[in-house]
């Protein structure tokens, strides 16, 4: 039985080459997703949203699996906004608006995402109110691979705000998109695997 994993299905949406911007269409999708603002370090918001987000995604993949679905729980994504996107290139966190993501199979009905929800807080003593389900239409996009730490992101982002996109007639269209490929908790700072994503239009 094959087994859903949006990594392979969407292979080029989730690996990008490192060291150069790669421009993409990327389909409508759902998610599963919460949203939240500030400093993602600092705020406790933002453990809780990951840990409802979770609680969620591996109820559903348990009922996915019992029905003969099977598929992998997606990466960790976030889509982030700021009234001036400068604040993602000087890292003012405090300033940052967020919706937590994680990419659902095709064919996972919002219905069973609320059984999913309803069984999630049920079974577990995490707060799962906050999940809900968005789709989400990006569009045409330009993203990168970053190789190291989540603070050192600035000056890939400077680069692709002040010189890819200018150079290539392109303006900003939506919010930046990372896409988390390594587990911070047990990955050196140096080795995470980051797609930064923004969605653009021509400007």
């Amino acid at each position: 039985m094959a087994i859903y994993d949006v990594k392979k299905v969407h292979r080029r949406l989730y690996a990008p080459p490192q060291g150069r911007f790669d421009v993409v269409d990327v389909p409508p999708m759902r998610y599963l997703a919460v949203d939240g603002h500030g400093d993602p370090n600092t705020t406790p918001a933002y453990p809780k949203a990951v840990r409802a987000l979770y609680a969620v995604a591996y109820t559903l993949r348990s009922a996915q699996k019992a029905a003969g679905r099977p598929f992998v729980v997606s990466p960790l994504e976030g889509l982030w906004r700021a009234t001036d996107p400068a604040a993602f290139v000087r890292r003012e966190k405090s300033a940052w608006n967020w919706t937590m993501l994680i990419a659902l199979p095709e064919w996972v009905s919002d219905a069973e995402v609320t059984a999913a929800r309803r069984a999630a807080r049920t079974r577990t003593d995490v707060d799962v109110a906050g999940v809900d389900v968005l789709a989400h239409d990006e569009g045409r996009c330009v993203q990168t691979l970053h190789v190291g730490s989540y603070d050192d992101e600035g000056p890939v982002l400077d680069r692709l705000h002040r010189e890819f996109m200018p150079e290539h007639g392109l303006t900003f269209h939506g919010d930046h998109h990372e896409i988390y490929l390594g587990d911070p908790r047990r990955t050196p700072a140096e080795r995470l695997r980051t797609v930064l994503r923004q969605p653009v239009r021509a400007g």
